[in-house]
């Protein structure tokens, strides 16, 4: 009785007699086995990623370390002593903008109403079905689309090659991933909190609001900045939208709302431009703009990081 005088020492007691029942009292060698499988590839693909960062790091350095502030507000130059990334920045910002705008909303919208308001049909079945599907997509497909739709077909709406085209492709891209990370999390969201709810009175919308949003938020911060994440790395829709590859004559402020409507660069397409050269001061280049762009996103992890946990706190 003495293991069982607290709630959680009951519950670790409960846990290992099913335990025992179900292995019949043998060592689960099989599942021990599974596990230390499981543990070596999560240990493999750690030490990979610390091989690629160490790598990244050590040839950036000497860029990081002698001229960080000129490489950050310098312009793209075919002298590395000179070139800069403030335009790729200013690029990548305000694609951030676009998909921060019209993906996240949409797609946690469309997840909404599939799980709490959409009946159990056939139709519903295909529509999921459908939005996973589109998740798998290559990225190329996404750019054929944008440059057939937002460059040509829409050309007087979004200027043809310029950042909106390319911030509206790219939402396009990670619509579908918002959309089932958000379903996913909403769904986890148990039904007794939707039944308690009810029970007093509050209509559907009062429980999405107030009960099941808040529970699902964490997994759907972190689902968003999954999205987030993928479209500021992508290059492939960039080519095909317009994306300069070479250098832009003119300067480009972050917080210029004038230029989503004009010829653009990003980040990736930097990089992409950088890797092609064959002299090895643009390699440490290269390595400075992966580590930059790497710190962005980062950066964009640790704010959703920030907010999963006060909905966390608030939840508990």
């Amino acid at each position: 009785m003495a293991t069982l005088s607290t709630p959680a020492a009951g519950a670790a007691a409960g846990a290992e007699v099913v335990r025992a029942r179900l292995t019949g009292g043998k060592a689960d060698v099989r599942g021990r086995v599974f596990q230390l499988a499981l543990v070596g590839c999560l240990g493999l693909a750690l030490v990979v990623l610390a091989v690629l960062l160490v790598d990244v790091i050590t040839g950036g350095w000497e860029v990081l370390s002698q001229r960080l502030g000129d490489f950050l507000s310098g312009r793209l130059s075919s002298r590395p002593a000179r070139a800069g990334i403030s335009q790729g920045l200013a690029g990548s910002f305000w694609i951030a903008v676009f998909v921060v705008c019209l993906a996240f909303p949409i797609g946690i919208a469309a997840a909404i109403y599939l799980e709490e308001y959409a009946p159990r049909s056939r139709l519903t079945r295909v529509i999921d079905v459908n939005i996973r599907n589109l998740a798998g997509v290559p990225s190329v497909v996404y750019g054929i689309l944008g440059f057939a739709v937002f460059v040509k077909a829409l050309g007087s709406l979004t200027g043809g090659r310029t950042i909106m085209a390319a911030g509206i492709t790219l939402a396009v891209l990670v619509l579908p991933i918002v959309i089932i990370t958000a379903a996913e999390a909403i769904r986890a969201v148990p039904d007794s909190i939707r039944e308690a709810g009810f029970g007093v009175g509050a209509t559907r919308w009062e429980v999405v609001r107030g009960h099941v949003l808040p529970y699902a938020a964490p997994g759907i911060l972190t689902g968003t900045v999954l999205a987030l994440a993928r479209a500021l790395g992508e290059a492939a829709p960039l080519l095909l939208v317009g994306a300069v590859t070479g250098f832009l004559g003119s300067d480009f402020a972050i917080f210029d709302t004038n230029q989503v409507r004009e010829r653009f660069t990003a980040m990736p397409m930097v990089i992409f431009n950088w890797a092609q050269q064959p002299r090895d001061e643009f390699r440490a280049l290269t390595a400075a703009a992966i580590v930059v762009l790497l710190v962005v996103v980062l950066l964009a992890n640790s704010a959703a990081i920030l907010l999963r946990n006060r909905y966390e706190k608030k939840r508990g």
